[in-house]
């Protein structure tokens, strides 16, 4: 048993002295190759054990002032919407305006039927034409009982009846009068004219219809110049705005007096713009918006109330603004960052970015004056603190193709001269 204990020991011993010089061996080759590569590289010049720099393009920071611009989404709306209404109660004979239409203050709408009211006012004309008789009667008899009671040939109850006759029958002339001009005014009435200038919408109602008063809506009027936006701006800018205010990354106007500026569906810019007159301190419970509104000329009437338009506000400036080309901004798993050089390598900086422009994006939190951020070549940037080197701006053109002074131009290097023309060989004798 002895025997088959130290023959097992000696093989095992065989197979670890193998293994360790396999090892051994392995190892030594890396080194060497090492060695090699690395040596090959400094005899090029390059950076050993690595790439070689990556060209890169490169932007100083400079903080300076930019116009700050806010985008929303808003809705177009009457100045004023007047409901036309009819005052008194009649049968509708007629409608005087194109739906659709302008239609000017004291334009006539619709008519009533003016037989009932004619007939009132005549009336009325009676009633005022009695009264006066019995104001003249009155008078009359007043004046000749006060010289029977001077002279005491009447009773005072006499004179007294007299004289209460005669202010009696004068006040119900007044009433008279008063009753002829509401006929007067109900007649009038009966034209329901439009209450301000503006486009007259569609009728509620058609010829023949009994028209109960005010209670029944015949259409509507809605001023168009100046045109109302109405738009909602999120809470989260509001409290976004008063943070960078704070900071002293934002100005806005004063009042928040913004100019106004739209986007038609189109695409197109809306050749005028307006301004805003109201921010409500209240924020929508549905929406989590505060509503907002803008009044912009629309003297042409190209504007439209119920359309959808993109609303611009301008005045607000950001005094210290960082900005870089959206291309150096990039995205990672802890956020956006850019690749800034410094001393030869590209190393990453997280970013804090605010407004998006059309060339650029507003960095908030991040860089400072005197950065070098990497604006072209990150494609070439394969890791962190990866060498890199400025790109070679490229010769203008036509500089290598100047002849050098007193003779032909040099060749290129690595390109063979042209032979001599045969002008140029020597003359046989």
């Amino acid at each position: 048993m002895s025997v088959s204990i130290g023959f097992a020991s000696r093989a095992f011993a065989a197979r670890s002295g193998f293994a360790l010089k396999l090892v051994a061996a392995l190892v030594a080759a890396m080194v060497l190759a090492g060695c090699d590569r690395a040596g090959g590289k400094e005899a090029a010049g390059g950076h050993a054990g690595g790439p070689p720099p990556a060209e890169v393009a490169v932007e100083k920071v400079q903080p300076t002032k930019l116009p700050a611009v806010f985008e929303y989404v808003g809705q177009t709306a009457g100045s004023r919407d007047i409901e036309v209404r009819a005052r008194v109660t009649g049968i509708l004979e007629k409608r005087n305006y194109t739906e659709g239409a302008v239609v000017r203050k004291g334009q006539s709408m619709y008519t009533l039927d003016t037989a009932p009211f004619q007939a009132a006012l005549e009336r009325a004309d009676a009633d005022v034409a009695a009264a006066d008789a019995r104001v003249a009667q009155a008078g009359r008899t007043l004046a000749r009982q006060g010289p029977l009671w001077e002279a005491r040939a009447v009773s005072r109850r006499e004179f007294d009846d007299a004289t209460s006759a005669d202010q009696i029958a004068k006040a119900d002339l007044k009433g008279a009068k008063a009753r002829r001009s509401e006929a007067l005014l109900n007649l009038g009435y009966t034209k329901v004219e439009a209450p301000i200038m503006g486009l007259a919408g569609r009728s509620q109602v058609s010829e023949g219809t009994l028209v109960s008063g005010p209670q029944v809506l015949l259409t509507t009027v809605t001023q168009t110049d100046p045109i109302k936006l109405r738009f909602g701006i999120a809470d989260t800018d509001q409290m976004r705005w008063r943070s960078e205010m704070a900071s002293g990354q934002l100005q806005l106007p004063d009042r928040q007096a913004f100019d106004v500026e739209l986007k038609l569906a189109d695409g197109s810019t809306y050749a005028r713009r307006g301004k805003l007159i109201f921010s409500d301190t209240r924020v929508s419970n549905t929406s989590g918006t505060v509503e907002a509104e803008a009044e912009v000329p629309n003297p042409d009437g190209q504007l439209k109330p119920g359309q959808f338009v993109r609303v611009y506000l301008h005045g607000a400036s950001r005094p210290n603004a960082v900005k870089v080309p959206m291309r150096a901004v990039l995205e990672g798993p802890q956020g956006k960052f850019v690749y800034l050089m410094a001393d030869g390598k590209a190393l990453p900086r997280p970013v804090e970015a605010g407004d998006q422009l059309a060339d650029g994006w507003i960095i908030t939190k991040g860089l400072k004056a005197g950065d070098e951020v990497i604006i072209d070549g990150m494609a070439r940037i394969f890791f962190p603190g990866a060498p890199v080197k400025l790109a070679q701006a490229a010769p203008p053109a036509g500089a290598a193709s100047a002849p050098a002074a007193g003779g032909a131009a040099a060749p290129a290097a690595g390109t063979t001269p042209a032979p001599a023309s045969a002008s140029s060989a020597p003359a046989k004798k």
